[in-house]
């Protein structure tokens, strides 16, 4: 397996739009849009930059991950997507090679992509996505 790109760097925030105010009119970066992940209890925006994206994540229950994320350690970047070109080998693969997986198979993320994390114990602290996308 080879990671193909950061696909996007997520950053929990506890208000989504005054933080998408930032970016853009003291960074330039232009918000490409938001959406709603219910099953995730998450608000997603979408800033990119280059050829990858910061993902803004805001909760939407209170008792969401990113909510509780956000009461544990703050705002700021919960996790690093890499982009995979098969999800199912890249997870197989890191089972394999003794990765625990918080899932073991693929699920839907924002954007439409096929989407799977690695536990961060075994990454040294970070928290990594697995990303597979139809368009590359």
């Amino acid at each position: 397996m080879k990671a193909m790109k950061i696909d996007h760097i997520g950053i929990a925030v506890k208000n989504l739009d005054e933080v998408a105010d930032f970016y853009q009119n003291v960074m330039g970066i232009k918000l490409h849009g938001t959406e709603v992940v219910e099953d995730q209890k998450v608000k997603v925006a979408f800033l990119p930059v280059g050829d990858t994206e910061l993902e803004l994540l805001e909760s939407t229950h209170p008792d969401g991950p990113i909510a509780k994320y956000i009461d544990k350690k703050g705002e700021g970047v919960q996790h690093i997507a890499f982009r995979v070109d098969d999800i199912d080998y890249a997870i197989n693969y890191m089972m394999d090679k003794g990765y625990r997986m918080i899932d073991e198979s693929p699920r839907y993320g924002a954007g439409g992509a096929k989407i799977a994390f690695m536990h961060p114990k075994g990454t040294k602290g970070v928290l990594v996505e697995l990303c597979e996308r139809n368009h590359i």
